[in-house]
């Protein structure tokens, strides 16, 4: 009987408000005659009794017409950026890598812009699913769709699944958004190797294992739509990974992560710009299959595990592209289609120091490996040019909160034989809304 009565309080205290409580109280106050105060007692039981049966046979509330049964997780990205540039921005090009026509390169262009900005939308969609969507908008005044996905939850034995549109997992930087990049662009590699970054239309799953060391398991088949692969109208993949990644702690103060990665492609007529051995702007293309391999390495301190005041990153990662097929040259001209092999490679190392809370000093290194590259009997027109590109940064910014940051870089670029190109940047970054935490 006691529990009875306990429970009938407790769940009218919960949901019944204050304000009818205390008139209820207010009606019947206590008074000098013990037999009186638990007859009221006895009253206001009964009371509550009586008003947990009406809220216990009351129809429940649908959970779809409560106004706040979906409420996602909003983001909003604001970036701007101020660039001078010692060289015009309109004639860079990576020597010896050349990149098809739209993919995004360089150091943008000279003045005022605003940069990548992001709109994210990121909720559960049921006890089974999560879905997000990233949209981007460029300083051009354009925007594209860069994630849009929707990813098991509740997979047994550590298994997810994601469908849709996303960056993959290869390597360490790749599936991390340009806010949360350390440095104002990406490294030359993944410029010349990735377009900047590789995001596919595809199907992802990977596997966590259930033990003290982090592994991480994951594959990939997608359309293979973006650079190194081509759009194309077939049934099928047109790309796929495979990725592993292991990590763990190194005492109370150290952690680290590394990785090994496999992205194979096979484009087909993917055109690319590019100057013969007379001097001509020509429009090459390529149809083969390609196969890119990425070694990444991670190392964080931070003193006694506590990052706030003082903490330090080492991150370094190695990339090598092997492709080979047939290369047409000077498609709108000559068209003269040969056999085409190269083997080339690439690699970042930087470091960002907080040495203080708030502040952070940065150094990247980054070099091109021209390998060889092989044209077959196109080699009479076509350069082979043994120079390495190459480019070394230096930033300092300041993060007041999570949620902004101000950064100065500069960076002498080497990517242009014959050419150096200094670059200062200025750049705000301001995250309005839900912040979710960052990968490792």
């Amino acid at each position: 009987m006691f529990r009875r009565k306990f429970f009938a309080m407790a769940a009218l205290a919960l949901f019944t408000p204050a304000t009818v409580l205390a008139a209820s109280t207010d009606a019947a106050p206590a008074s000098s005659d013990p037999g009186a105060d638990k007859l009221n007692d006895q009253q206001r039981l009964h009371s509550l009794e009586e008003r947990v049966k009406q809220l216990e046979s009351a129809p429940p509330v649908a959970p779809t017409s409560a106004a706040n049964s979906f409420n996602p997780a909003i983001l909003l990205i604001l970036s701007g950026l101020y660039a001078n540039l010692s060289q015009d921005p309109a004639n860079y090009r990576i020597t010896g890598f050349p990149l098809p026509s739209g993919v995004d390169a360089g150091p943008g262009q000279r003045g005022f812009s605003l940069a990548e900005s992001e709109l994210g939308i990121y909720a559960n969609i049921d006890p089974y699913f999560y879905g997000g969507l990233n949209y981007s908008m460029h300083p051009d005044d354009t925007a594209s769709v860069e994630e849009a996905f929707v990813q098991t939850i509740a997979l047994p034995n550590g298994f997810t699944v994601k469908a849709g549109r996303f960056f993959s997992g290869i390597g360490y930087l790749n599936a991390q958004h340009a806010h949360v990049w350390d440095f104002v662009d990406a490294p030359l590699v993944y410029q010349a190797f990735l377009g900047t970054q590789f995001g596919d239309d595809a199907l992802q799953v990977k596997w966590l294992a259930p033990t003290e060391l982090f592994l991480e398991l994951g594959a990939e088949l997608g359309r293979g739509r973006p650079f190194p692969g081509s759009d194309r109208d077939k049934n099928g993949s047109g790309a796929g990974t495979v990725f592993v990644h292991v990590g763990g702690d190194v005492g109370a103060s150290h952690s680290w992560r590394a990785g090994l990665s496999i992205l194979e492609s096979s484009p087909r007529n993917r055109e690319f710009s590019e100057t013969d051995l007379t001097g001509n702007d020509i429009t090459n293309a390529f149809s083969g299959d390609g196969r890119l391999w990425i070694a990444d390495f991670v190392w964080k301190y931070a003193p006694n595990g506590n990052p706030v005041r003082t903490n330090f990153k080492l991150q370094a990662e190695y990339l090598r592209r092997e492709e080979d097929g047939d290369l047409t040259y000077d498609t709108t001209g000559v068209a003269s289609t040969a056999a085409y092999d190269a083997r080339q490679s690439g690699w970042y190392l930087q470091g960002i120091y907080q040495f203080m809370p708030y502040w952070r000093v940065g150094l990247r290194a980054e070099q091109l490996d021209h390998g060889t590259v092989d044209y077959g009997s196109n080699n009479a027109n076509l350069p082979r040019s043994g120079f390495n590109p190459s480019k070394h940064s230096v930033m300092v910014d300041f993060n007041p909160s999570e949620f902004s940051r101000i950064r100065l870089q500069f960076a002498r670029d080497q990517s242009r034989q014959d050419v150096t190109d200094n670059q200062w940047f200025v750049q705000y970054q301001m995250s309005l809304g839900a912040h979710g935490a960052h990968q490792y």
